[in-house]
């Protein structure tokens, strides 16, 4: 009687397991993760200029997690510009820089890189900062940035690189971690969505395209495809009910989408409907890319298209230098996770929304209300179009207003503490970029060093008209 227990007790963990290869295929997230740490660590020591050592150690291990991060081994060719992976072993990839376009991974079939560019130069000289970095004097913000860098024992890491606080248009504080300053280059992760969101903006503007218009997707002209009805709004606001999970376990089918896919918007507009259009707030960067490849479109031109027009309307004119925009194989810009800037060009980002998307000359980019638009809050959520808000009713939203994260304020947001928060009724601008760990990737000491912001800048706030 044991034995055929013991028999059928085996059966079925045989079962569960098959089972679970067969639905989870912790082959294909292993290769996600071997992706993953390919992109990130050419991008890191290509784009950025950082040691891999660290970037593996500091970027790429925690987030596939222990043990298995110890099983990411990767190997520089920096002669050919590229990085290759293996995890456990077994799972390889291999990503490749192109100068001005950044990293992108390649596969088999991966179409030829676009010929190699210069990046926009260092920004002008404005009075928006002086050549090295700004030191307080006030000692409540000082302590407030202390708090924001400091590591405590058995708390999560930040690990926090750079922070950046601007003030009626000039920096008034900002911090290094080691090994950076000024003009490091920092990945952005999801603060990419924001910049979506701008060159969607700029094609408004210029009339090419309408939020209320259906995308048009070519994976959705059959006849009676629901999806057909999917509005670029519906993207944006992360209410198109396509079920693109994004779960950051590598068992999603957004890190398919990210590290396994030369066309990740076409992969990302073959999933069906999960919920009807409209419904449900479901955050998902496969929304992102689909808006992304549909800009490209609009734009023409492929990768080159793309960095051209972002240079002629948003870049140079919001004066965005040093600023990397990564593009997927099939030449589309992954705006949903991958743009590199240095700190201050974050933080003059920061400053285009806070003066309605009119540039420092006075030249309007953004269309006239966008920016109100983009922070209304979505179905009630924390979010906007592109962006996180305080708007609407949300628990999370009441917490950061009560401690002291202004009504008004927003924020661009990404996956480890990546954020450009903005406060026009302050006339501030505050951007922190780190590596942190979860649960809330250090948002509370961010909102604990705006609300010391406003106190030591208290009655310092000038009238917008006066400054563009």
């Amino acid at each position: 009687m044991m034995k055929r227990v013991m028999v059928v007790t085996g059966v079925g963990l045989l079962v569960v397991v098959v089972a679970f290869i067969a639905i989870r295929r912790p082959g294909r997230a292993a290769l996600v993760g071997a992706g993953m740490a390919a992109h990130n660590l050419c991008s890191a020591t290509f784009v950025a200029g950082l040691d891999p050592d660290a970037t593996l150690q500091e970027l790429v291990r925690p987030v596939i997690g222990e043990p298995l991060g110890r099983f990411v081994h990767y190997r520089i060719d920096r002669a050919d510009q590229s990085v290759e992976t293996t995890f456990l072993g077994v799972f390889h990839a291999h990503a490749h820089f192109t100068p001005g376009y950044g990293c992108r991974m390649v596969f088999a079939d991966t179409p030829p890189a676009p010929a190699p560019r210069a990046l926009l130069p260092a920004e002008v000289s404005d009075g928006f900062a002086p050549a090295g970095p700004v030191m307080s004097t006030d000692p409540s913000l000082n302590t407030a940035l202390d708090h924001v860098f400091d590591e405590h024992p058995g708390e999560p890491i930040k690990d926090v690189k750079a922070v950046v606080i601007v003030k009626n248009g000039h920096v008034i504080a900002e911090r290094y971690a080691p090994g950076f300053g000024v003009n490091t280059p920092l990945l952005s992760y999801s603060v990419a969505k924001s910049f979506t969101n701008a060159l969607l903006g700029v094609l408004v503007r210029q009339g090419r395209l309408r939020v209320d218009q259906p995308v048009g997707a070519p994976e959705w002209q059959r006849t009676g495809d629901s999806r057909a009805h999917i509005t670029i709004e519906d993207l944006l606001r992360m209410r198109s009910g396509l079920d693109i999970e994004e779960s950051d376990s590598g068992f999603d089918p957004v890190g398919r989408m990210e590290f396994l896919h030369d066309d990740m918007a076409g992969y990302a507009a073959q999933q069906p409907l999960r919920v009807p259009i409209g419904s449900e707030w479901d955050y998902t960067s496969g929304n992102t890319l689909i808006i992304d490849r549909l800009m490209g479109q609009t734009v023409g031109g492929g990768a080159k298209g793309m960095r051209d027009f972002a240079e002629e309307e948003l870049l140079e004119p919001a004066h965005l230098s040093n600023l990397t925009m990564e593009f997927d194989g099939s030449g589309v810009f992954f705006g949903s996770s991958y743009v590199y800037a240095p700190a201050r060009t974050y933080a003059r980002f920061g400053e285009l929304y806070l003066h309605d998307g009119v540039a420092p000359n006075g030249q309007r980019i953004l269309p006239e209300g966008w920016v109100a638009w983009s922070r209304r809050s979505t179905l009630g959520t924390p979010y906007g179009a592109g962006f996180w808000t305080n708007d609407g009713p949300s628990r999370v939203a009441a917490w950061r207003v009560a401690h002291g994260f202004p009504k008004d304020g927003f924020f661009a947001s990404g996956f480890l503490g990546q954020r450009i928060y903005i406060v026009p009724s302050e006339q501030l601008v505050v951007v922190r970029f780190g590596y942190s760990r979860p649960p809330d990737f250090g948002i509370e000491d961010d909102v604990a060093l705006i609300a010391a912001a406003i106190h030591a800048t208290h009655g310092q706030v000038k009238d917008v008209a006066t400054q563009r």
